[in-house]
């Protein structure tokens, strides 16, 4: 590993603190050097508040040095004003003489404006050091910009036999995850704007769709009940949450329940993903049920699926779901569960 990307790996280990708080924007990390000393380090720590170049340069104690110092960023500097003023400006105006980008901007506001903003100014700057890492980062704010629908993250756990669940009419679910891997579930949701599940799951399971086990804040619910007959008892229900339905009738909202009618007469999802966009929803869980899930699988609707394989047997009961067009897969083991982990080929990048 090169000096360069040793830095720019610090940039991403900063950058990371930022998950879960800053959607819709990037996670960015960046650094300021000065004879191979590290004498600033800033994140993008909350939505609206200062991006990572301003945070790093506002931790440098000597400001003189900055003349002589070198910018390691994971992310292009913005160039436009949004809920802060451009990064480049102050770049600029600080006269950082060097400028080290991991990967450009998807978003058409700064998609390279906000490099040549630094190149006519003088500054020295070199893109993308690291920079498949760099884009995997902020893989959410590139599909959400670029394919203008939300990044779309498929979860279930499933039996050693291929089983999601038993065949019930009511009852409990089957439980397979266990205490730990169900903590992770939850920093899952934690780092996720919306979450969503079917008609029937709703109705058996009666989900709070929650963080509970891990510190964050609650994502959006989000449930089908085309026909509007789901009990009016259940959790997703009961105004807690936002939650948004989706249905074929009109209904009046309640404070923090949302329905939405759609058209069911011909493909739902596309019609759901663009009302998320245009609601800047950024990150899409959908935890079930087996039918709605493999809707995403066969419209090749989705990014990644996360797979709890557990050593329970069923035998028998509701399949778990097929997966195609998935380009990439690892697992690995953690809490006597094996996580399968796929990567859809035709949202890569």
């Amino acid at each position: 590993m090169t000096e360069e990307e040793i830095y720019m790996t610090r940039c991403i280990q900063l950058a990371k603190n930022g998950i879960g708080h800053v959607s819709p924007n990037p996670t960015v990390g960046a650094i300021i050097m000065r004879e191979g000393k590290i004498i600033g380090e800033g994140y993008h720590s909350k939505y609206g508040c200062a991006h990572a170049e301003v945070n790093a340069i506002n931790s440098v104690e000597n400001k003189t040095l900055l003349k002589e110092a070198t910018l390691y960023v994971s992310l292009e500097p913005c160039s436009h004003y949004g809920k802060t003023p451009p990064c480049a400006d102050l770049i600029i105006e600080k006269q950082i003489p060097r400028v080290i980008i991991g990967c450009t901007d998807p978003y058409s506001k700064v998609s390279g404006r906000g490099i040549q903003k630094l190149r006519d100014a003088g500054v020295n700057v070199k893109v993308g050091v690291l920079e498949k890492e760099c884009k995997s980062l902020i893989k959410r704010f590139i599909i959400f910009n670029t394919l203008q629908r939300p990044y779309i993250i498929l979860k279930w756990a499933e039996s050693a036999d291929g089983f999601i669940d038993i065949n019930r009419i009511g009852g409990l679910p089957v439980i397979l995850s266990n205490p730990l891997t169900n903590m992770l579930v939850h920093k899952t949701r934690s780092e996720v704007n919306a979450i969503m599940v079917g008609t029937r799951t709703a109705r058996l399971d009666n989900p709070l769709l929650n963080v509970r086990n891990w510190s964050g804040t609650n994502p959006l619910r989000i449930v089908l009940d085309r026909d509007l007959d789901l009990p009016k008892a259940l959790h997703l229900f009961d105004n807690t949450i936002k939650t948004f339905v989706f249905t074929s009738k009109q209904h009046v909202s309640a404070t923090n329940t949302e329905f939405i009618t759609i058209d069911f007469t011909t493909d739902v999802l596309p019609q759901i993903l663009n009302i998320l966009y245009k609601r800047k929803i950024q990150t899409l869980m959908v935890e079930g049920g087996s039918i709605l899930l493999q809707s995403f699988i066969n419209s090749s609707l989705w990014d990644e699926i996360n797979i709890e394989k557990t050593d329970k047997l069923l035998h028998e009961g509701i399949k778990s779901p097929a997966i195609v067009n998935a380009s990439e897969y690892s697992e690995k083991k953690s809490f006597n569960s094996i996580f399968w982990h796929y990567q859809n080929k035709k949202s890569y990048f």
